[in-house]
């Protein structure tokens, strides 16, 4: 098939073996930093993806995706305002009530602190996913009156107990009695245990019905707040904002990127850091390039005069080389990508028997939020990371390109 001569060339040297092995080998060198520099951004990004979102869809398994709650006290006629909150904006699409305090649960001589989240199962079902975690037992066990708790799994190994045990619940609210002022306490019996995934919520986090925890925490009629489930779950912080513009009244509404906005702040930090820092492995691959070239350049010095005597323009011997550095940047890039993805993909297979090899486990459920390594792989972080060290390459190649064309005959061949 027909080239035009300076890229013939520039293929032909790329293909042809080197004099000096020497420059092989630093070419093979940068090579290998490409695909490992690739390999690796591609791998960490969609980890750090997958970590978000595992986060974000664990959190929201809990939390709710907006909250609104009076400013002092309970929130007395809640049901009116519910449906004010539906009919306000098409983007929440239900509203659910819930009572929460703080308790400590005892049992079999073991005891624990928890936050205790007072809900309607049938309307907790529409605004949040912890009937998707059930591992034992079930949610809709939370009657009204039959005083049932439903455990994080983690707390209920910490009291060891399983479903159809008793507990017991104390209550920061006092009751006088003519002993004295003693905690309100009340006998629970487990009707399920849920597994969200998350040390925090499996180890401090129980259910049980919502009048129930009326009851307990003695908040009459009222709740401690309705839970909001909305459309779009990235546009919660709008959302938020009409939704308190629309009410009369003095509420406090929050939503989920506000109540963690620390967390997702820092990971985002995180992801734009290790995106640079790896950079660098790519960017010093491309500057081997730059060492290969210009070596290159001087083991071909008779070579270009000879080209250059025959005609071929400063432009042309440019082009040769430029060819070079583009092929070995661009085979370091491909390689790159197929491993980075190929790992991304199966970073659930590699992580676990890396850790069976070593005998150590990565993360801990006790120190970190998520016990495994998640991933997910997107096409435009492959695109950007790709474009850069396909760039960083091209720009590698123009200042052993210029030196090449600048070499003069005469000078070259004086001693040939």
């Amino acid at each position: 098939m027909f080239k035009p001569l300076p890229v013939a060339i520039g293929l032909r040297y790329t293909r042809a073996k080197r004099r000096n092995h020497f420059i092989s080998f630093i070419s093979v060198v940068s090579m290998i930093g490409l695909v490992l520099g690739v390999t690796a951004l591609i791998t960490v990004l969609s980890v750090m993806n997958g970590f978000e979102r595992e986060l974000r869809e664990r959190i929201l398994g809990m939390a709710s995706h907006a909250t609104i709650q009076a400013y002092d006290g309970a929130l007395r006629d809640w049901t009116t305002l519910s449906r004010q909150v539906e009919a306000a904006d098409p983007r929440v699409e239900a509203v659910a009530p819930y009572v929460a305090g703080e308790a400590m649960f005892s049992a079999l001589g073991n005891i624990s602190g928890a936050l205790v989240r007072g809900i309607d199962p049938e309307a907790e079902r529409q605004v949040g996913r912890i009937g998707e975690h059930m591992v034992r037992g079930d949610l809709d066990a939370l009657e009204e009156g039959a005083f049932r708790v439903v455990l994080g799994s983690e707390l209920a190994l910490e009291l060891g107990v399983r479903v159809g045990d008793t507990v017991v619940l104390m209550a920061p609210q006092a009751v006088v009695t003519p002993a004295g002022v003693l905690p309100r306490m009340r006998r629970f019996t487990v009707a399920g245990v849920f597994e969200v995934g998350m040390y925090e919520f499996d180890r401090g986090t129980a259910f049980i019905q919502l009048d129930d925890a009326r009851a307990i925490f003695q908040t009459g009629e009222g709740v401690t707040g309705l839970r909001l489930r909305l459309t779009d779950m990235m546009q919660a912080g709008a959302v938020s904002r009409d939704v308190a513009q629309s009410l009369d009244g003095l509420f406090r509404v929050s939503d989920w990127t506000r109540q963690h906005a620390n967390l997702f702040r820092a990971i985002q930090m995180e992801k734009v850091v290790m995106f640079i820092i790896l950079s660098l492995i790519v960017a010093v691959a491309a500057f081997n390039i730059v060492s290969t070239l210009v070596m290159l350049v001087t083991d071909k010095q008779p070579d270009i005069a000879i080209l250059r005597t025959l005609g071929l323009r400063p432009s042309a011997v440019m082009l040769v080389f430029i060819v070079q550095g583009v092929v070995i940047g661009a085979v370091g890039v491909l390689l790159g990508v197929i491993g980075g993805v190929s790992l991304a993909l199966n970073i659930d297979v590699v992580v676990p028997f890396v850790e069976r090899l070593t005998g150590t486990e990565f993360l801990a459920a006790d120190v970190y939020y998520i016990s495994d390594l998640p991933s997910e792989l997107r096409v435009q972080d492959v695109i950007r990371i790709s474009g850069l060290a396909f760039g960083l390459t091209l720009l590698a190649t123009l200042f052993p390109a210029w030196r090449a064309a600048r070499t003069r005959p005469a000078e070259a061949l004086r001693y040939e």
